[in-house]
């Protein structure tokens, strides 16, 4: 049974059925009646999915977050949570598994939930040069640099992870450490674990330091356990550092957990530097040396860009939020 069938049989336009069953108030009382009669007379029932795929937007604000393990992303997306509260839109939340394509994932829930805009946290940019085009909504991916992309309605708020790699390992090696082994992401699933990566070899190169990748980088997922496990495996490889760089707080915590359960004392024994400056770090024995990303400034631009997008139809806009490097308790100095 279709709206069509039910036009048939009332004598009556389709889209004067449409509007008597949605409740639009441009129909006759006559019409309304005599369309709702038939409607019951013949069991028709809207269907709801229908109805929700033919609506142009909703007054949401769609945030999905690539990776369910990453702490940072769950900071910020408190951060955006309270920005949104401010103004006259809801927020929908989307987590996905970090290997999972982001954009596909987007398409969908931008038929599903019509949102206004969305904000991407994290991303690759090959899934947004591959799939992107049907997305005609203002976005805003979040730690991603998608200045390079060819969209008109993508921006971008992010820090400079190529940098950020190489002052970590300039910092390291500044300590008088030669010995660096570096936990990361996939980074072929993960643009951030790439350029950190590349900006650890630059400085590597710059000192003249070798690195393999086979045997100095470990590359996993953004979780605790993950660079716990990751450890383990360089430990067991017989692999002799004296510092570890990780490219994710949460990776350095799992590594320090490691690095004690095999005897070795951080940072007596193995200094460890990590990415993010998560709030758990301040609290860890020993405090956690990273290069700290603003969340609060992250958040507040990516949605300051966004609603400037959907409200006033501003231009895309890519914006680097600067780092800061947080010297603790979990290095120290070579001095042998």
């Amino acid at each position: 049974m279709t709206i069509k069938d039910l036009a048939a049989r009332t004598g009556y336009a389709v889209g004067t059925v449409s509007r008597a069953l949605n409740n639009h108030p441009n129909v006759s009382e006559k019409a309304r009646t005599a369309i709702l009669q038939a409607a019951q007379e013949m069991d028709f029932e809207i269907n709801v999915n229908a109805k929700q795929l033919k609506q142009t937007h909703s007054n949401t604000v769609l945030v999905v977050v690539k990776g369910i393990g990453n702490e940072l992303f769950g900071e910020m997306v408190e951060s955006i949570q309270h920005l949104i509260s401010e103004t006259r839109y809801q927020l929908v939340v989307d987590y996905m598994d970090e290997d999972a394509n982001e954009v596909a994932r987007a398409v969908q829930l931008c038929r599903e939930k019509k949102p206004l805009g969305i904000l991407f946290l994290g991303g690759v940019n090959a899934n947004f040069q591959r799939d992107f085009t049907t997305i005609d909504i203002p976005c805003v991916v979040v730690t991603n640099d998608a200045s390079t992309l060819p969209f008109e309605n993508l921006s971008s708020v992010s820090t400079d992870d190529r940098e950020a790699g190489r002052c970590a390992i300039e910092m390291l090696i500044a300590l008088g450490h030669r010995k660096i082994a570096v936990i990361g992401g996939d980074r072929e699933m993960s643009d951030t674990s790439r350029l950190r990566f590349e900006g650890c070899v630059d400085a590597f190169c710059d000192h003249g330091i070798p690195f393999d990748p086979d045997r100095d980088y470990q590359g996993v997922r953004y979780s605790y356990q993950d660079g716990y496990r990751a450890t383990k495996d360089l430990l067991a490889s017989g692999r002799e550092f004296t510092a570890l760089f990780a490219s994710a707080d949460v990776m350095a915590i799992g590594a320090i957990r490691a690095l004690r359960e095999s005897g070795k004392r951080v940072p007596e024994d193995v200094s460890v530097m990590g990415v993010d400056g998560l709030p758990i770090g301040d609290y860890l024995v020993p405090q956690l040396t990273t290069v700290g990303q603003s969340v609060s400034d992250m958040a507040r631009r990516s949605v300051e860009i966004l609603l400037g997008a959907i409200e006033d139809g501003e231009k895309a806009q890519h914006e680097t939020i600067p780092f800061r490097i947080f010297r603790r308790e979990s290095v120290r100095e070579l001095t042998e």
